[in-house]
């Protein structure tokens, strides 16, 4: 496992981190059960996962609780943990600045943490990121002060939203949505860099697209039944159009996930995790980088056949 800098401050992260949000119960997925949940957390930590992102609406607390559980024990300066705001413990959202403070206390509770590496917009609205006209930022600064967060950002999508926060705020860690049919968010990552801005990669594998096990066929009854009959017919083809490039021989899932850590930028990955085997796949991914070859012909496919589509998420 390699490790990169997120959070001055704070130990390096293991490239490939863990998101949380399966954890939790009521998440859309098939419900682990507390002991699969805290088997998966610490396997990952004795695989060398350091990294752990979640927040207070996954599972309506209980990813908290239960990462909370399984970390207990492990040693607070051997890990890194991210955790967000805007999105609540009930099921609701709440951007005002006035919960930040609320939410975090809530979360430190669950986590049974007196701190968190970092914490973060939860997808906020664009009107939430200019820190000219906010007092959210100030809020933050002053938990950083008083030790409850190391640092602070925003979960985002698009280039526009990163610039508008990074070129307005102090934020030093970023959460992005960036994987082989979404890179709109790589044109950030030299600002990022400039600014010493810590990335972290969600939705890597395209909440699934990208392990190869879905066709035009497939049909969800989860939270991915967003995707119109459409929807579904176009990521497959893209599909099929990524497997063309890399080769048969060649892990669809393992290139997707070395594709993000191949931009140096990048702190660490965060794939999803609903069992034992895939944390282990996940995780034998960084054995196989790809070359800077594949990572130009990925790119120029997304810039020749994907971008034009605006796929959904």
């Amino acid at each position: 496992m390699k490790y990169n800098q997120l959070i001055n401050g704070s130990p390096a992260v293991s490239e490939i981190g863990l998101g949380a949000w399966q954890l939790g119960v009521e998440s859309g997925w098939k419900a682990m059960t507390e002991k699969e949940a805290i088997a998966l957390v610490q396997t990952s930590f004795e695989m060398g996962v350091n990294f752990y992102d979640t927040a207070p609406n996954y599972g309506k607390g209980t990813s908290e609780l239960r990462l909370g559980k399984a970390l207990k024990g492990y040693g607070r300066n051997k890990l890194v943990v991210n955790t967000k705001f805007g999105h609540t413990d009930t099921g609701g959202t709440d951007y005002s600045s006035n919960s930040i403070r609320r939410s975090l206390e809530g979360s430190l509770k669950r986590l049974q943490m007196d701190y968190v590496d970092s914490l973060i917009l939860h997808n906020p609205l664009p009107e939430y990121l200019d820190g000219n006209r906010n007092d959210h930022y100030e809020l933050l600064e002053q938990l950083k002060t008083e030790g409850k967060i190391k640092a602070y950002g925003a979960s985002l999508d698009t280039f526009k939203e990163i610039e508008t926060l990074l070129q307005t705020t102090n934020s030093k860690v970023i959460e992005v949505f960036f994987n082989l049919f979404h890179q709109d968010a790589a044109r950030a990552f030299d600002l990022a860099k400039e600014k010493n801005v810590g990335i972290i990669v969600k939705i890597p594998l395209d909440s699934g697209w990208l392990t190869g096990k879905y066709n035009e066929h497939s049909i969800f009854n989860d939270i991915r039944k967003r995707w119109s009959k459409s929807d579904i017919r176009t990521r497959a083809v893209l599909v099929d159009s990524v497997k063309k490039i890399i080769g048969p021989q060649a892990n669809l899932a393992h290139t997707a996930l070395s594709f993000c850590l191949a931009y140096d930028a990048v702190s660490t990955v965060i794939p999803g995790n609903t069992s034992m085997q895939q944390l282990k796949e996940n995780l034998s991914a960084v054995s196989k980088p790809v070359s800077k070859t594949l990572v130009q012909q990925l790119e120029t496919f997304y810039e020749e056949e994907v971008k034009s589509l605006h796929i959904p998420w």
